[in-house]
């Protein structure tokens, strides 16, 4: 499984980013994925999950103002991101697997590129 993210930027506090997350290959191998996203000097962290059946989880800092999303026939997944806040500020990558919840860096078999997320105050 190949994934490609794209969507990153640069967005004052307050403000609205969609991360677009497009998956190749293998797609029967991705059926659970995510978004991790890990900040300078920080672990990498889980974010939000999706399954098939667009049942979803998130991290708690992030519920409410974040929103996972899948369009299956694409094989894409999206992340729309609102009244982000400037610790929100990190590399997200996108994330497959086969196990749900996708919660652990354990349960992920293939990761994206990153895409670079900056909140300014």
């Amino acid at each position: 499984v190949q994934l490609q993210a794209s969507g990153g930027g640069l967005v004052q506090a307050g403000g609205s980013l969609r991360l677009s997350c497009a998956a190749s290959g293998r797609i029967e191998d991705a059926y659970v994925m995510g978004w991790f996203r890990q900040a300078p000097g920080e672990e990498r962290e889980f974010v939000a999950g999706i399954i098939w059946n667009d049942v979803t989880n998130y991290e708690d800092s992030v519920k409410g103002r974040f929103t996972i999303s899948r369009d299956s026939a694409k094989n894409t997944v999206y992340l729309q991101m609102n009244s982000l806040k400037p610790e929100d500020t990190a590399i997200y990558y996108c994330a497959a697997g086969r196990t749900w919840p996708i919660r652990s860096l354990g349960k992920v078999d293939y990761w994206g590129q990153g895409t670079q997320v900056t909140v300014s105050s």
